[in-house]
C-alpha cells in the first residue's frame, strides 16, 4: 500500500493537464514524428520504436516507447549506454544527444502509463536498488518523460564513459543523485513546477 504523501498538486489537475498538453504537443509534432520514424528505419535496420519494460506507479509494470537508437539486440551487451557506444546508430546519436528519441512517450502519457513530469522510470533491475521507504515514495507518483534529474545529469552517459565500472557508477554514484531528486518531486510536485521543469528541459536541450 503506497503511503500517503503531502503534495501541493492534484493528481486529477495533474492530469487533465497531461492530457491536454499531450493531445496539443501531438496535433503539433506529428509531421517531425512521422520524419524523425522514416529516418530511423533508413538509416539501420530494425523496428522504428524500442520498447522496454520500465517499473511504472505503484510498481505496475508497463513497456516504454522510444525511437529505436541502438542496433538490434544491443541490449544483450548491457542495459547501460556508456560514452561512445558503438551500439547506437548514427540516427540515435542525434536523437540521444537531442532527446528526441523521447518524443513517442507521448503515447504513454496518453495511455496513463506516465506524466510529462515525474520520476523517469527505471527497469526492474534497477528498482531493486532503491531502499524501500524511498521506492515507496517514488513509485507514488506517474513516472515522467523529464524531471529535474533527467535536466541536471543529462551527461550521465559521459560521466559512465568515464568510470572504471560503470554498472557500480551507476547504482552507488548516480542513481542516489536521481532518487533525491525524485523524492524531492514527489513530495511536493505542483502544476507550477511542472511547468517550470518543462521549460527548464526545453531551454536546457536547446543551449546543449
Amino acid at each position: 500500500m503506497m503511503p500517503a504523501l503531502p503534495s501541493h498538486g492534484s493528481p486529477v489537475l495533474k492530469r487533465l493537464f497531461d492530457l491536454l498538453a499531450t493531445a496539443a504537443g501531438l496535433s503539433v509534432l506529428w509531421p517531425v514524428l512521422l520524419l524523425l520514424a522514416l529516418w530511423v528505419k533508413l538509416d539501420s535496420p530494425g523496428p522504428v520504436f524500442f520498447r522496454q519494460v520500465r517499473v511504472g506507479r505503484g510498481g505496475v509494470l508497463f513497456r516504454i516507447h522510444k525511437f529505436r537508437t541502438m542496433q538490434i539486440g544491443a541490449e544483450q551487451a548491457g542495459q547501460l549506454t556508456v560514452g561512445a557506444d558503438r551500439r547506437v546508430t548514427r540516427a540515435g546519436r542525434l536523437l540521444r544527444k537531442s532527446k528526441l528519441d523521447e518524443l513517442p512517450q507521448l503515447l504513454d502519457v496518453l495511455f496513463g502509463d506516465m506524466s510529462l513530469v515525474g520520476p523517469r522510470p527505471e527497469v526492474p533491475k534497477y528498482v531493486a536498488h532503491y531502499p524501500d521507504d524511498v521506492r515507496d515514495i517514488v513509485l507514488s507518483v506517474r513516472p515522467g518523460i523529464t524531471d529535474w534529474a533527467s535536466i541536471r545529469m543529462i551527461d550521465e552517459n559521459e560521466i559512465l564513459g568515464s568510470a572504471a565500472d560503470p554498472e557500480r557508477a551507476y547504482i552507488e554514484q548516480i542513481l542516489p543523485q536521481k532518487l533525491a531528486h525524485c523524492v524531492r518531486y514527489a513530495r511536493s510536485y505542483s502544476l507550477a513546477q511542472d511547468l517550470r521543469i518543462i521549460v527548464a528541459t526545453l531551454l536546457k536541450i536547446v543551449t546543449r
